[in-house]
């Protein structure tokens, strides 16, 4: 997956399941895994290009050798709905 381009229709899919309330600012739990990386955090709505957004942070991107515009297979499981 690319992250500067996350797929729409899975933005979609996510949005038709979590329909109600949310965290703060439209926030949604999820588990990640990126390579042998796993961890749970939470995407953001990004309305202007109508999908989510997942932060990844430097330990990730560090212990998975990610630098800014590579592009790597993203897991996310949605949790606690």
């Amino acid at each position: 997956m690319d992250l500067r381009q996350p797929p729409q229709d899975v933005s979609e899919e996510i949005r038709e399941i979590t329909d109600g309330p949310r965290r703060g600012f439209g926030a949604v739990r999820v588990g990640v895994g990126i390579g042998g990386s796993e961890w749970k955090t939470s995407i953001f709505p990004d309305s202007q290009r109508g999908s989510y957004v997942l932060p990844v942070k430097k330990a990730v991107r560090k212990a998975e050798g990610l630098e800014e515009g590579d592009v790597a297979k993203v897991t996310i499981e949605l949790i606690n709905l």
